[in-house]
C-alpha cells in the first residue's frame, strides 16, 4: 500500500515521479526557454531574471491550466492560429535578440554609454510574449495531459492544477539553472570585450530560438 497521499484523487505519487521523470530532460537540456533566460542572465545578470522569469511562468502556469481543463487546446485546431503565433513570437525574440546586439555595441563605446544598457530591460511581459507566442510548448503541454491526466479526470480541476503547478514549478527550477548557468560564464570572462563576445552569442542563441518558434510557418 503507498504511504504517500495523492494530491488530487486521480493523480497518485506513482504519476508525479513518473510525470517528473519525463519532464526533467524536457527542462533541463538545451532548449528555447533554457536559451532565453541564459542569454538574460550572462548579459543582465540574474537579478534582470526574475521579472522575465516571473512572467514566463505566469504564462505557463495559465496556458497548462486552460489546455489541462479542455478549452486551450482550441489553439491547436487551428493551424493557421499556429502559425500567427510562431511568426509574431519569432519575430518578438529576433527583437531582443537586436537589444542583445546593442547592448554589445554600446558596451564596445566605453562607460559614458553605460546608461542606454539599462534602460534596455527585459521585464514581466517580454517573459509571458515568449510563451504565449510559442506554439510548440503548447503541443507539448497537451502531450503532457494526454499521459498524465486520466481520462476520468478530464474534468476533475484539482487534478489539472496539481499536474499544472507541478510542470510550471519544473520548469523554473530548470531556467533559473540555466540562468545561472549564463550568469556563471560571464564571470568566467571579466574583460570588457569578452563580455561583448558574450552578448552576441547569446544574441547568436536568441536568433537559434527565433528560427526555432518560427518553424510551424514552413511544416
Amino acid at each position: 500500500m503507498n504511504s504517500l497521499t495523492p494530491l488530487a484523487p486521480s493523480v497518485s505519487a506513482d504519476i508525479l515521479i513518473a510525470l517528473l521523470v519525463f519532464l526533467f530532460p524536457l527542462a533541463y537540456s538545451p532548449g528555447p526557454g533554457n536559451a532565453f533566460f541564459a542569454a538574460i542572465g550572462a548579459s543582465r545578470g540574474l537579478r534582470a531574471t526574475v521579472p522575465a522569469l516571473a512572467g514566463y511562468h505566469a504564462a505557463t502556469f495559465v496556458v497548462t491550466a486552460v489546455i489541462g481543463i479542455g478549452t486551450g487546446a482550441a489553439i491547436l485546431e487551428h493551424p493557421l492560429l499556429a502559425k500567427v503565433l510562431g511568426a509574431v513570437g519569432s519575430l518578438y525574440v529576433l527583437w531582443l535578440a537586436v537589444t542583445f546586439i546593442r547592448a554589445a555595441r554600446v558596451k564596445g563605446g566605453g562607460t559614458a554609454d553605460a546608461a542606454p544598457v539599462r534602460k534596455q530591460r527585459i521585464g514581466f511581459w517580454d517573459g509571458a510574449i515568449v510563451l504565449l507566442m510559442n506554439p510548440k510548448a503548447y503541443y507539448i503541454i497537451t502531450v503532457m495531459f494526454m499521459q498524465f491526466l486520466a481520462p476520468s479526470a478530464g474534468s476533475d480541476v484539482t487534478a489539472v492544477l496539481v499536474i499544472t503547478a507541478v510542470f510550471t514549478a519544473n520548469n523554473l527550477a530548470a531556467f533559473m539553472v540555466w540562468a545561472l548557468g549564463g550568469r556563471a560564464l560571464t564571470a568566467l570572462f571579466r574583460s570588457e570585450p569578452a563580455k561583448r563576445r558574450i552578448d552576441y552569442l547569446f544574441a547568436s542563441t536568441l536568433i537559434g530560438v527565433a528560427v526555432w518558434m518560427a518553424a510551424p510557418l514552413f511544416t
